[in-house]
């Protein structure tokens, strides 16, 4: 599991440590971790030229101390020093010991260290910040800890702000790491244990062999039945091949047995692409609701809710959730579905998923799984999982209702929704990857790769 904090998490922790260590060593541990990656970044240290922007406090200490180290492994090394007095005086002397400068402007430089502002600062940066980093356009930038300038706890970027190739973060991830839109900010992140003691993380993100823990095992003596039966009500005369690409994404293989409804246009189209799919609305364990299912959705949502099992809600099913279900849920919307849900803007979502999706969470009690390039999933009690499988090209029409059948199928083979979120849209990404190869790929060749992509948890 890869765990992302908060600011106060961190500093408290950082708090606890600092007590039991000799005084500066906590820099050290940071700031060698720091040099080692801006080293292997660089590939040869020597004759490199290296220009540290160094705000102040301890971020900018950081920033100074793996520049000593650089500059003792050859590189030449420059401080544009942007915070007056308040640079860290103990590592502006040692920067000048090992053959540091300080420097008024960034001259040639084949490296910029990021030093400016770190996890305590405000989202934004300052006119001096801009102009020093505009001066060096199309220079490799490492920044410290986090990008300078976007605001660390929500993964907003509200204002001016560092564009990282490598992000070097101490101790664990950032929140505003893992959430976009500034996640893409921060460019590769590198984590460098310190040795911090930290509680429960604010936000998570699922790796393989988690995601390999959690998924639905057949038992030795399992039938179709107790593996769950998952039912899509999706499609219409308009579109159909919504209601087939659903069903494809309930057809990998997850649950048991996958039931269909739907009108008769549909349902050829279903039939056809998947004959093992049964016919009618007999007894599930999860219902998928809404893929292409037109003005109808609203009829079939308030139907099976009566059912009285999880649901799963997408498209236009959306429309018609105006509070809680009374049944566990997971509403799939992407950023202009659930700035509809909400009435806000859509370009709002977009600027603030992670609050928009929390308020959506305890709105409707159910967990939302907000589509996206860092698709959340968050649930009513405050937990919050961020995607990281996936490429650009999965941004192609039905990929979303592949999501939808995959999710519910492994809600009817007994996860929950938080969890059915979580693993269905990490193999949805991992099964896009395999799928596209680099290259172009379809929504039904989404489906097609999920068994594959199972089976690749499974390889030793």
């Amino acid at each position: 599991m890869r765990s992302a904090h908060t600011v106060e998490q961190v500093r408290t922790a950082e708090a606890a440590l600092l007590a039991r260590l000799p005084a500066g060593a906590l820099m050290q541990r940071a700031a060698t971790g720091l040099a080692w990656a801006c080293s292997e970044f660089l590939g040869a240290t020597y004759g490199a030229r290296v220009t540290l922007l160094v705000g102040g406090g301890d971020n900018g200490g950081d920033a100074l101390f793996a520049g000593v180290t650089l500059a003792r492994r050859g590189a030449r090394v420059d401080a544009v020093l942007l915070a007056g007095e308040r640079t860290h005086a103990a590592g502006l002397a040692a920067l000048r010991r090992a053959g540091g400068r300080v420097v008024g402007e960034p001259g040639r430089s084949d490296l910029v260290v990021d030093g400016i502002v770190g996890i305590g600062g405000r989202p934004g940066l300052h006119a001096e910040a801009v102009r020093a980093l505009g001066r060096l356009p199309g220079v490799p930038v490492v920044s410290v800890d986090v990008p300078s300038g976007i605001d660390v706890d929500t993964g907003e970027t509200p204002a001016a702000h560092v564009s990282a190739d490598v992000t070097v973060t101490f101790g664990t991830h950032k929140v505003g790491l893992l959430v976009g839109p500034a996640a893409r900010a921060a460019g590769a992140v590198h984590l460098v244990d310190i040795g911090l003691d930290l509680p429960a993380a604010a936000v998570e993100s699922l790796q393989a062999g988690d995601v390999a823990t959690l998924l639905p095992r057949p038992a030795p003596d399992a039938h179709k039945y107790t593996r769950g039966v998952v039912g899509v009500a999706a499609g219409s005369t308009e579109y159909p091949g919504a209601a087939v690409l659903a069903v494809a994404g309930a057809s990998t293989g997850l649950a048991g047995m996958v039931r269909f409804s739907g009108d008769a246009t549909a349902a050829r189209a279903v039939h056809a692409a998947h004959p093992e799919v049964v016919p009618g609305e007999g007894k599930c364990q999860a219902w998928v609701v809404g893929p292409g299912g037109g003005p109808e959705a609203g009829q079939t949502l308030d139907r099976l809710a009566r059912a009285g099992v999880p649901l799963l809600l997408d498209a236009d099913a959306l429309v018609h959730v105006e509070g809680p279900l009374g049944v566990p849920a997971l509403v799939t919307p992407h950023a202009g579905e659930l700035a509809r849900m909400l009435g806000t803007e859509r370009s709002s979502v977009e600027r603030a998923p992670l609050r928009h999706a929390r308020e959506a969470a305890t709105r409707f009690d159910a967990v939302v799984l907000l589509k996206g390039e860092r698709t959340l999933v968050a649930a009513p009690d405050g937990r919050v999982r961020v995607n990281s499988t996936g490429v650009p090209w999965l941004a192609t029409a039905g990929a979303g209702d592949v999501l939808s059948g995959l999710c519910g199928a492994l809600l009817a083979a007994g996860l929950a929704p938080f969890d059915a979120g979580s693993v269905g849209v990490w193999l949805h990404g991992a099964a896009a990857t395999r799928a596209s190869a680099g290259g172009p790929l379809t929504a039904g060749a989404v489906a097609r790769a999920v068994p594959q992509a199972v089976r690749d948890l499974r390889a030793p």
